[in-house]
């Protein structure tokens, strides 16, 4: 008995980075909101916090993903802005700061998400520049 594995078809193939890109910003300002919220104490997160995290994370994702999608760039360091602003405003509208001043942590939350924006972008191309020069260890 022979299976037969169908290929993803061309819009599959397509839509495939997209849609890792829509995830890879939600997971990453979901992620900077989380530990900006408990302040960097990991032991102190609860479901209300991933809640309003995930609420940040994707409104936040969705507009920087449509945004650089838009743009066409590849640039790692304009995503990284782009997600980063996305992710202080909506941040700043979703609730409201637990430090600092009104804006204090929405800022804190999207320099966050940035930074981790930049790290993680940064780590996949080296990554699939390695992967496909057969690069392994």
């Amino acid at each position: 008995m022979t299976t037969d594995k169908q290929q993803p078809s061309k819009d599959a193939q397509q839509l495939t980075p997209k849609v890792a890109s829509y995830l890879e910003g939600v997971s990453e300002s979901t992620v900077a909101c989380l530990v900006t919220m408990v302040q960097g104490n990991i032991l102190a997160l609860g479901v209300s916090h991933l809640v309003i995290a995930s609420q940040t994370g994707i409104v936040a994702g969705l507009i920087a993903g449509t945004a650089v999608m838009l743009a066409k760039t590849k640039k790692r360091w304009l995503i990284s802005l782009i997600l980063g602003f996305a992710t202080g405003i909506v941040d700043f509208l979703v609730h409201p700061g637990m430090f600092g001043s009104v804006a204090t942590e929405a800022i804190v939350t999207g320099i966050g998400a940035a930074v981790l924006s930049y790290l993680v972008g940064t780590l996949i191309v080296f990554y699939k520049a390695h992967h496909k020069a057969g690069i392994t260890q």
